[in-house]
């Protein structure tokens, strides 16, 4: 007579019935279970998409409407709450300057502490 080994559902440790392979008592333990493996990096991205979202967002309040692009201090990004760690993608213009993009609205480092907003052109 073989002995029957126990396994219990990975999510709330109760018996499991029925297949030898089954890890979960019910779709319910199991979605609960896996939504929260993925929570940590759900919530990192949200995190990054919701700080990107704020940078773009103090970017365009920048430029006056009507206008494509805007002069303003480092002073005045960083008191609106801007952080410099958070962009979306680089651009290089031939002449080697390097912009930061939030999405569409990017910046380039002028002399002293100033910046040069500007609005992206739409692909």
């Amino acid at each position: 007579m073989a002995i029957e080994k126990k396994k219990y559902c990975l999510n709330c440790g109760t018996v499991i019935q029925g297949r030898i392979d089954k890890k979960f008592c019910d779709d319910q333990c199991r979605n609960t279970h896996n939504n929260q493996q993925k929570s940590f990096s759900t919530n990192y991205i949200r995190r990054v998409n919701h700080r990107l979202k704020k940078n773009r967002n103090i970017l365009e309040s920048i430029i006056p409407t009507g206008e494509e692009l805007a002069k303003t201090t480092r002073d005045r990004l960083v008191r609106d709450g801007f952080q410099f760690k958070y962009f979306t993608h680089l651009y290089e213009t031939k002449k080697g300057n390097i912009y930061y993009y939030c999405y569409d609205f990017g910046y380039l480092g002028l002399e002293g502490d100033w910046y040069l907003v500007v609005k992206g052109k739409e692909v």
